[in-house]
């Protein structure tokens, strides 16, 4: 006889710990499954915390998984504290839990501006506690400051002036999104900003947050009700500190590229994790849904011993702003050359990066094609002619050499 199926843990409920669930099911996976989630509610899905569920359009973003069909026993509203590896059992506030295999999905936790911890009237948005609290704000029409113009600072304000809101967007950096896309390719998004009724402060240094109003460092003071802080997130790893398990300087989980972390019957997924890329010849730390979403089918086959297939995907992610529909594809860090498809000021362009002539990523705005094109293009390491390339009436894929 066999022996039995190890029991898996999973630790996180968010997309990239449900989909590990799943992926383990639908691969057969035989074995006993438990999720444990920090938070009360059913697992629930994310982006429409920033669009439909904050506007009051939606009620719910509960995944549609049938968990007890699935036989997966959920722990819900159960904090995990540490890892003792040896003893194959992760601590939690209801006592510990033993595994046979961990996969740690905690996701990523918002980075906060500095002195304003819990205080009243400030806010994240990342949880569906953070929604819940904020549509009433928005329902209130409430002058708002959002503090980071980044995509989760761009997709609220989005949705507070769509709500009516008056918007007061502070950058510090000279321009949006400044930490992921390059000048070239961000400067045209400052004046969405301003097309939607929103106000855009670059260079502009948050000193202080008072009750109803924002301070910043050269002393102009802001109106604000509400403050909504988007500055980035960092993995959700703190509880690991002195498990064993190696983490990279920016917290996150170092898998391997079949997502194994450093310690035996151990796996890492989703934003709380980076892993090698040979396609783009670095360590990867993706904090987008498509990555949680892809990342569970490699550690389940893992689990079910097909250890030879490798994660190294084609990072995608998408955002709705300002009346656009952004979509992003690859990772154009080690890109040597730019190309524009399209006026970038008008309602639809594409920018797309080569390396040594082959296509590595690529942005679109309102271009789905593009997108759709160049992902598929990225992923067959296709050799790209610059000429036709910046021709938009021409198909990417005809622009293959």
């Amino acid at each position: 006889m066999s022996e039995p199926a190890k029991r898996v843990v999973i630790v996180g409920a968010g997309m990239a710990g449900v989909q590990t669930a799943v992926a383990l099911r639908e691969q057969g996976y035989g074995g006993g499954i438990t999720l444990i989630g920090a938070e009360p509610h059913p697992p629930y899905d994310r982006p429409p915390l920033s669009k439909a569920l904050l506007l009051g359009k939606a009620d719910s973003s509960a995944f549609d998984v049938d968990f007890a069909a699935l036989d997966v026993e959920l722990r819900l509203g159960l904090e995990v504290t540490g890892l003792r590896a040896g003893d194959h059992e992760v601590d939690t506030a209801g006592g510990p839990v033993p595994y046979g295999v961990l996969v740690l999905a905690t996701g990523a936790e918002p980075v906060a501006l500095p002195g304003t911890e819990g205080m009243p009237g400030v806010h994240a948005l990342r949880t569906l506690d953070d929604a819940e609290r904020l549509r009433p704000v928005l329902a209130r029409r409430q002058s708002i400051v959002v503090v980071g113009a980044g995509w989760i600072g761009a997709e609220f304000a989005t949705a507070a002036r769509e709500a009516g809101c008056e918007v007061t967007v502070v950058e510090a950096a000279d321009r949006p999104l400044a930490g992921a896309l390059p000048a070239e390719v961000t400067g045209p998004m400052a004046g969405w900003y301003a097309e939607s009724g929103a106000e855009l402060l670059t260079h502009a240094r948050v000193a202080a947050v008072e009750p109803g109003s924002v301070v910043l460092a050269d002393g102009r003071s802001l109106s604000a009700e509400a403050v909504v802080v988007g500055i980035g997130a960092r993995p959700a790893t703190a509880w690991l500190a002195g498990s064993g398990i190696a983490l990279g300087p920016d917290g996150s989980v170092t898998a391997d590229e079949r997502l194994r972390a450093s310690l035996p019957d151990v796996y890492a997924v989703g934003d709380c994790a980076s892993f090698p890329s040979a396609r783009y010849g670095g360590r990867l730390l993706v904090h987008h849904w498509d990555n949680a979403l892809q990342g569970p089918r490699t550690v389940a086959a893992q689990v079910l011993g097909e250890t030879e297939r490798v994660y190294d995907p084609v990072p995608y992610f998408w955002s709705e702003q300002f009346g656009r529909f952004v979509q992003y594809a690859g990772h154009h860090a080690a890109a040597d050359a730019l190309i524009r498809r399209g006026d970038p000021e008008g309602v639809a362009w594409s920018a797309v990066w080569l390396r040594d002539g082959v296509l590595v990523a690529l942005l679109a705005v309102g271009r789905p094609r593009d997108l759709a094109q160049g992902r598929k293009l990225i992923e067959a390491g296709a050799r790209m002619d610059p000429g036709r390339v910046a021709d938009p009436s021409v198909p990417l894929r005809g622009a293959v050499v």
